[in-house]
């Protein structure tokens, strides 16, 4: 049998923002679910200075995917090159370049090279991915030029931050009610409605109705990887005013002392929105102090409510 052709994509944008600034977004994945609309969640599985390899789960069409890639960051040339080791079908491999160009003025050309090869060279197959591709690389180099050149530091707009609680009982048994999401509006006093889908083998969609200490209600929908009672990750797809996006993990662990849950957030701020949501005069620091407390809140009361779910168990 004839190998299947390569095909190659190039996509291009240029951006308001030193290269450095740009190659930093790519370079970091855990941020890329807060920053890239199709990105679900990125699990690292080796990591070092220069080369990693991760589990990413990203949403193609209506479908969530996975594979794992490993990629080559070189900082001093600003290029980062990436191969999926184990493509999905219709994709049969997977692989490409990230590349800053600087262009003067504080302006830099963006590139995003994909090379892929189809299953058994089938033309729709071909067809399906190159579209997969123009869509998501569009979005994705949108997103990069829509963060760094907003005439603010990244670290102000995208940030991260974690909560952890102490278990009177077992992991498994935490990780059992953050799983089972569809009794939360029975359990979780924010929560007012709940919508909840098992659309693949541990990806779930939620759709929930919460309603934040200040009385405000927000209609959210996201897209939950659940794994083996270790962690749930999840995306939100429909987010309040104040955000641009929005992805977490939920973590169970066991130590010596016990079992721990821990939930982390990291988001993407809107700074048009922030004056229209909290009022004239306030700040992007108002805004990272508002949404820490608001989400921070309703994580601990979720994790508040599997702890003692937990402990009931035994």
């Amino acid at each position: 049998m004839a190998p299947s052709r390569p095909y190659t994509t190039e996509h291009t944008l240029t951006v308001d923002a030193p290269p450095r600034a740009l190659y930093d977004l790519v370079a970091d994945v855990t941020r890329w679910p807060a920053v890239f609309g199709p990105c679900v969640h990125v699990q690292h599985l080796e990591r070092g200075d220069r080369e990693e390899r991760f589990e990413i789960w990203a949403r193609v069409g209506e479908s969530t995917s996975s594979w794992t890639s490993r990629r080559r960051l070189d900082p001093e040339a600003l290029r980062v090159t990436f191969a999926q080791e184990v493509s999905r079908a219709p994709i049969a491999t997977m692989s490409g370049e990230w590349q800053f160009l600087e262009l003067g003025d504080g302006r830099t050309e963006l590139v995003l090279l994909h090379t892929f090869t189809a299953v058994d060279d089938d033309p729709a197959a071909v067809r399906w991915i190159t579209e997969a591709l123009d869509a998501n690389s569009t979005a994705e180099l949108a997103a990069i030029a829509a963060v760094a050149s907003g005439g603010h530091a990244v670290e102000d707009v995208v940030f991260s931050f974690t909560d952890t609680l102490r278990l009177p009982g077992r992991a498994a048994d935490a990780y059992e009610f953050v799983h089972r999401a569809d009794r939360w509006a029975d359990a979780l006093p924010h929560v007012a409605r709940v919508e909840l889908t098992e659309t693949a083998d541990g990806v779930q969609d939620l759709r929930m109705d919460t309603v934040t200490a200040d009385g405000s209600a927000h209609s959210t929908r996201s897209t939950r990887i659940c794994a083996d009672g270790a962690w749930i990750a999840y995306k939100q797809h429909l987010m309040p005013k104040l955000l641009l996006g929005h992805s977490g993990r939920w973590t169970f662990t066991e130590d010596a002392d016990g079992a721990l849950a821990t939930a982390t957030h990291t988001v993407r701020l809107d700074p048009a929105a922030v004056e229209g949501v909290l009022g004239a005069g306030r700040t992007l620091a108002d805004a990272r102090a508002y949404v820490r407390d608001a989400l921070g809140r309703n994580s601990l009361a979720t994790l508040s409510h599997a702890a003692a779910y937990a402990g009931a168990r035994g």
